[in-house]
Parts: structure tokens; C-alpha cells; sequence
């Protein structure tokens, strides 16, 4: 029996549970607003359930073994063994907790929760149908709705991910062996930190990537100490390839087959085929077009400063609504769009939205870099720390990268920094705080900090900038 369409109204509706979503719906309903929350899949969306989460924690356990079997230098020896399964298991509860807290929490601030898949039937309705034989839909009526639907891998032609030697992002964090030899198509964030946990695991590593370098977005400088300590690990790179095939290999695992845009064409012998190279915005089956909204040719909405879509009342945040493609950034767009429902003067500030990467080392930046401030108009000045003169990352026995600092020549006004180094997701936020804050070189410069830290890096930076390093030469 099919349980009859049952019709009911909201003030607010949040379509999606991720980090834009949950944050949304539970800031909105902390203003006072009659808040539902439809979730399709499980709360806390990809990140926590697929992505940035489970991850780190794979990122960790691999990063633990591999410091545990190469410390001979510090007069530790291991040979440590991975059992994965049980690494596995651990990710799995991690998430789980993560993810049921999510829940209790929308609970308590008082949000509605309702399981199924939401689409629109106009510009103040939508349809959720529920999960499950029988179990019908029902329709919600809105005042305001904010879309947080999120994102998904791509796929690429050839590579389609039904295919069980073919890894998503996702099938890489749920795999519970090692493959002997591992092929990445793809050299972004996604793909590079997959390639070091994998290597760190044992795999043996091939990274394929049409560009010319990994990490694109990066600073030339930067993305060439990743890409050489992955190289150190033993992941091996091909640039200026794309793959164009998979084929089955006599060994019994797969070739990897590529060619580069003069149709020069090489295959690589590989157990498993992960495919990063990018993700795509979620609203197949949200109808979006029923209510008004038009989406630009990658499929995202479109949304102004304060996450407004072209239709009055209807907002979209996180990924769906394009970059910055992160958690962080979804969960500050998702504060913002409630608290312009709710009237207040709220609006997004691009300009210290911090990125981080984890990779070995890892990666961390805000703001401007020294080309985007002389663009920009500013007169830059940049001061530097290496890691390799820092006492504490001595003592870690990680001493690559360094700290940049991007300041106005005239005002000392912090604009930016670029971080790759040891726990530079960290350290990346004591720029971002000066950035937002207006700080000064002179006001981190003046901030003590505690020895022997890594963060004293940052403080080293900024003095470098203004010619008065103790610690580094001035440059």
C-alpha cells in the first residue's frame, strides 16, 4: 500500500545535510525560524561521510605507519604491519560518530528532519519522495529555500565506476586491501593525497595527469616540494597524458592506457584505477528548472554575495554553487544564507577563506599571493621562514617548506600566505585570522609566541618581511 501524498509548510527548507546544509538548517533555526532539513543519503553529506573526514583518518593511520618504519634516524626501529580492515573499521566509526552527532545536534536546535529525496514542483514547493517500497511522498511548501545538494566525482568516459578495478574517491577510503600497484588518473588535491596515503600503504604509485605539473591552482615553488617528497615516497608521474582506456592485462591485473595531445601513446600495468580529476555539482533529479533556476554550463546555481539564487526567496550554498569547493567555505555559506532569511546584514568575504591540502607535507593558504596583490594594485612585500631553521620542526624530524607571509609595502596590511610544510592546515589559520582581522606585519611580528612551536614560523615570516628576522636571513 502507498502511503498518501501528505501536504505541509515551512518557513525555511534545507535540501541537503552536508556542511552547508546542517549548518543552514541549524543556524536558522537558532533565529527563531521553523526549519526543515530533507537529507536523501546520510547526514553530514560527502564530507563526512565520503570525503574529508574518513580521508584524514586513512591519511593518518598510513602516515603513522610509515613515521613508525622510518625513524631509524631518530634511533627507532619498527617494521610496523597495516592490518587495513581494521584501519577501515576504525574510519567507519569515526564517520559513524561524526555523523549520528550531526543528527543529535539538528535535533536539539530544534530543525525537522526528513529522510528522502527532495525536488521541486515550483518556486515555493517541492516534493520529497520517500525512501523504500510504499513509503510514498509528501509535498512542503516554503517560504525560503536553501539548496545544499552538494557534489559528486566525475567520471570520465571509459571509466565508469560500476566497474570494480575502477576507484571513486569514495571506493578508495572503503578498500580493505592495498593494491599491489595503483593507478591515479589525475594529480588535483584529491588525486595527490590518495597517491601519498596509498604509497605510505605500500602501494606501488602511478599518478597520470594532462598537465604539466600536479596541484595547478598552487604556486610553482610550493607544489614542487609535495611533488618531490611523493617521488621520494616512489609515486611515479606522467605529465602531459591523459588516459584514454582500460584494457585487461595477461598478469591478470589491468592496462592503463594514455595519450598525449600529439596521440603518443603509452599503458601502465595497474590492480586498480583511481579517477580525481574533479567533482561535479548534485541536482539530476531536483528539478531546478521547475522553480525558476537556471544553472550555468557545469551544471552549478548561480548565486550572488549573500547566496541568493535569480529566484526571490531560493539560495544555494556549498558545493552546488560552485568554488571555493570546500567544507569550510559550505558551512560559512550556509551561516550566511540563514542569517539573510532571517533578515540580518550578512553577506560572504572571499578574502580569508583559508585552503588546505593533505598531502606530505601538506599545504596551506589564504588570501593573496605576491602576483595576485601586484595585480591587485598593491606594492607586496613577502617574508619567508623555512622550516629547515625552525627548532620545533627540527625536532619532528620534518623540516621541507616554508612559511610566506604577503603584506602591502605601504600599510603593512597582511594580504595573504602561502604554508607547505609540516601541519601547515594548522598554522594556515594564524594568516587567515590576520587577513580577516586587518592585521598588520608589525601586529603578528609583536604577538609572542610560545618556543619551540612551528607557529613561530609564522611571527619569523612576518619579521622577515619587514627586514628584522632574528631566526632566518632577511631577504
Amino acid at each position: 500500500m502507498v502511503v498518501g501524498d501528505v501536504t505541509t509548510g515551512t518557513e525555511v527548507l534545507v535540501i541537503g545535510a552536508g556542511p552547508g546544509g546542517y549548518v543552514a538548517a541549524i543556524r536558522a533555526a537558532q533565529e527563531g525560524l521553523d526549519t526543515t532539513l530533507v537529507e536523501k543519503d546520510a547526514y553530514g553529506g560527502a564530507c563526512l561521510n565520503r570525503g574529508c573526514i574518513p580521508s584524514k583518518a586513512l591519511i593518518t593511520g598510513s602516515g603513522l605507519a610509515h613515521e613508525a618504519g622510518n625513524a631509524e634516524f631518530m634511533g627507532v626501529h619498527a617494521d610496523p604491519a597495516v592490518d587495513m580492515g581494521k584501519m577501515i573499521e576504525w574510519k567507519d566509526g569515526v564517520v559513524d560518530r561524526l555523523t549520528s552527532g550531526v543528527e543529535k545536534l539538528c535535533k536539539a536546535n530544534g530543525v525537522n528532519l526528513i529522510e528522502g529525496e527532495a525536488s521541486f514542483v515550483d518556486e515555493d514547493t517541492v516534493r520529497v519522495a520517500h525512501g523504500g517500497e510504499g513509503q510514498g511522498s509528501e509535498t512542503l511548501s516554503f517560504e525560503h529555500a536553501i539548496i545544499a545538494t552538494g557534489s559528486r566525482p566525475i567520471q570520465i568516459p571509459g571509466f565508469e565506476f560500476a566497474e570494480g578495478h575502477v576507484w571513486s574517491s569514495a571506493d578508495a577510503l572503503d578498500a580493505d586491501t592495498v593494491p599491489d600497484r595503483l593507478g591515479v588518473v589525475g594529480g588535483g588535491y584529491i588525486g595527490m593525497e590518495l597517491a601519498t596515503t596509498y604509497a605510505k600503504l605500500g602501494a606501488d604509485v602511478t599518478v597520470i595527469e594532462m598537465l604539466d605539473d600536479v596541484l595547478d591552482p598552487y604556486e610553482d615553488d610550493v607544489k614542487r616540494i609535495v611533488r618531490k617528497r611523493a617521488e621520494e615516497l616512489g609515486v611515479e608521474f606522467h605529465f602531459g597524458e591523459g588516459a584514454s582506456e582500460w584494457s585487461e592485462a595477461p598478469d591478470g591485473g589491468y592496462l592503463l592506457h594514455t595519450e598525449t595531445e600529439d596521440g603518443v601513446e603509452s599503458s601502465y600495468g595497474v590492480d586498480k584505477i583511481l579517477v580525481a580529476v574533479g567533482r561535479q555539482p548534485v541536482t539530476d533529479g531536483l528539478d531546478v528548472e521547475q522553480a525558476g533556476i537556471e544553472t550555468d554550463d557545469r551544471g552549478f546555481v548561480e548565486t550572488d554575495d549573500r547566496t541568493r539564487t535569480a529566484v526571490e526567496g531560493i539560495h544555494a550554498v556549498g558545493d552546488v554553487a560552485g568554488d571555493p569547493m570546500l567544507a569550510h567555505a559550505a558551512s560559512n555559506e550556509g551561516i550566511v544564507a540563514a542569517e539573510v532569511i532571517a533578515g540580518e546584514p550578512a553577506a560572504l568575504d572571499r578574502q580569508a577563506v583559508p585552503a588546505a591540502v593533505f598531502t606530505d607535507p601538506e599545504i596551506g593558504t589564504v588570501g593573496m599571493t605576491e602576483a595576485d596583490a601586484a595585480d591587485a594594485g598593491f606594492d607586496p612585500v613577502v617574508g619567508e621562514m623555512p622550516f629547515n631553521a625552525s627548532g620545533r620542526a627540527m625536532t619532528t624530524g620534518h623540516t621541507e617548506g616554508f612559511v610566506r607571509i604577503v603584506a602591502d609595502d605601504e600599510t603593512g596590511f597582511v594580504l595573504g600566505g602561502q604554508i607547505v610544510g609540516p601541519e601547515a592546515s594548522e598554522l594556515i589559520a594564524e594568516v587567515a585570522l590576520a587577513v580577516e582581522m586587518g592585521a598588520t606585519l608589525e601586529d603578528v611580528a609583536a604577538t609572542v609566541h610560545t618556543h619551540p612551536t612551528l607557529a613561530e614560523a609564522v611571527m619569523e615570516a612576518a619579521e622577515n618581511a619587514r627586514g628584522q628576522a632574528i631566526h632566518t636571513l632577511n631577504r
